[in-house]
């Protein structure tokens, strides 16, 4: 256990010491590093329907393990994405796909209007912030 704990201490460090400032302050005009492949803004979806997911700078891996320059996908339903090095909670409204799946199937959601924000964290469900979410609105039939 004293390793995981130290090994948890040296990855925060290096992650913090890596591009602190682009991953924690990014400009409103800096690339975003995750993407939805089959689902744009403003589409009109109907429920259930299945989200594929993509990351650009990172490699997908199972959660579990804090290993740098990896992780996997959350998707946030009406809601912002998550600040740097926070936990992304484990509720309705925050599906985690900790297995490394790239392929959220059968996500259902009332008719009307939602936000999907698509958030990409480590092994541990801490969040790489801003610069590794995409958030668009759908409309459910």
């Amino acid at each position: 256990m004293k390793y995981y704990f130290l090994f948890f201490i040296v990855f925060v460090i290096c992650s913090c010491q890596q591009k602190s400032n682009s991953i924690e302050t990014p400009s409103s005009n800096a690339p975003q590093n995750v993407f939805f492949k089959n689902i744009n803004e403003g589409d009109t979806l109907i429920s259930p329907f299945d989200v594929e997911m993509g990351v650009v700078g990172m490699k997908i891996k199972p959660a579990g393990e804090l290993e740098a320059g990896t992780g996997h996908h959350h998707i946030i339903i009406n809601k912002d994405f998550i600040k740097f090095m926070e936990i992304i909670p484990m509720d309705a409204n925050h599906l985690h796909y900790g297995k490394g799946d790239t392929i959220a199937k059968g996500i259902i959601l009332e008719p009307g209007h939602h936000k999907l924000t698509l958030q990409f964290a480590n092994g541990m469900h801490m969040s790489y912030g801003k610069q590794f979410s995409k958030s668009i609105n759908i409309y459910i039939k």
